[in-house]
């Protein structure tokens, strides 16, 4: 999967600019605030269709104008596909070749893409909420149905909890029962595909961070909780869960329990990361969790996704910069950094110079290095 060009126009702090992405590793370089995060940002809301921003898209726009205009086009194994998106303030209209799609579950897979910054050293150290975010974006990408089913549950959901708040508790115990049947459907449906997701990640996710980290730590990812091995099995064990705490979560006001509430055990060494990791192996361990990522974008689709990273390097030591871009060999990378880093030096490279939102030629060398 390849990203030949991305275009943007009244995006962010960009006028009119297009981009061209060789096949390997694409460098966006310049001082902070320049507009590298913001091509990135565009990068991976065309395989998305969110922002890892802003869950408003209104702000994408740039200041002073009505709306803006995102396309790229790309190769995939399946031929070529262009994706643009008009964003207005309050609504947007996503193309694919041409033709307008209704749904974002259409959207998804056209172009896959995995995202790290800095900032998803949160899911690690932050709470559930974070963990269940890197699985359903992850997911939704590689199954229109698991994102289906998503929107399916959480619809479910918010009318259980509205239910949960009426002030007639006999209506509310005769009541619960049909939505918890609809409920458990599309729970079990979730349940199994995060299942299979985490026994794929978790020995792909150990073999990363033991390359990183020259094998002196070893890194474990486990389900919190099981809900059974077969459909039947979790749809029955989610009714019962329900079933059983129906005056706690009327007490709450709000279901207290589900796939809405599952998450992930991240140890380092037997113990768990968020609470006993330091900021380097916690970051570390993020890491290692997308290049797993990768791993599993590139078996299950068949080709490596466009892998978009976004300020890693200032993060990272020396020997871990250069562990980090020799596991990306093969993939199409777009890196965002303050400078070029020597580290890149003797690779293949296409570097791009990125100053107030524009892609201006690179200043004149003035001795070694820039």
């Amino acid at each position: 999967m390849q990203i030949d060009t991305l275009t943007l126009k009244n995006f962010r702090n960009y006028a009119d600019e297009t981009f061209r992405f060789a096949p390997g590793l694409n460098v966006l370089y310049g001082k902070n605030a320049q507009g590298k995060t913001n091509c990135a940002e565009a990068l991976f809301y065309l395989c998305t269709g969110t922002s890892f921003r802003t869950k408003k898209d209104r702000q994408l726009i740039r200041e002073g104008e009505e709306h803006a205009h995102i396309f790229a086009a790309a190769r995939t194994r399946f031929g070529s596909v262009t994706i643009e998106a008009d964003i207005f303030e309050t609504r947007r209209e996503v193309r694919i070749n041409g033709g307008k799609i209704a749904r974002n579950a259409d959207l998804l897979g056209n172009i896959d893409g995995v995202f790290f910054s800095p900032a998803e050293l949160r899911l690690i150290q932050d709470g559930p909420d974070e963990r269940r975010r890197f699985l359903n974006v992850s997911l939704s990408q590689l199954s229109r149905a698991y994102y289906t089913a998503l929107v399916r549950y959480n619809r479910i959901l918010l009318q259980r909890n509205k239910l949960l708040k009426e002030r007639d508790f006999a209506f509310i115990m005769d009541t619960l029962p049909v939505w918890d049947e609809q409920l458990c459907r599309y729970a079990a449906e979730i349940v199994l595909a995060r299942q299979d997701y985490v026994r794929r990640l978790s020995p792909l996710a150990a073999e990363k961070h033991a390359f990183l980290t020259g094998s002196a730590e070893q890194l474990q990812i486990l389900p919190e909780k099981s809900w059974g091995e077969s459909r039947e099995q979790i749809e029955e064990g989610l009714k019962r869960e329900f079933s059983q705490n129906y005056e706690r979560d009327v007490r709450l006001g709000f279901t207290a329990s589900g796939p809405h509430r599952d998450d992930l055990k991240i140890l380092i060494d037997g113990k768990e990361a968020r609470a006993f990791g330091s900021q380097g192996q916690m970051r570390t361990a993020a890491l290692a969790l997308k290049l797993a990522e990768v791993d599993i974008f590139t078996g299950l689709a068949g080709e490596p996704p466009v892998l978009i990273l976004d300020d890693v390097m200032s993060e990272l030591d020396l020997a871990r910069r250069r562990k980090l871009l020799s596991a990306i060999g093969g993939v199409q990378t777009v890196l965002t950094c303050t400078h070029t880093e020597k580290v890149l030096q003797g690779r293949q490279v296409q570097k791009v110079r990125i100053a107030a939102g524009a892609i201006v030629p690179a200043p004149a060398r003035k001795g070694k290095g820039e």
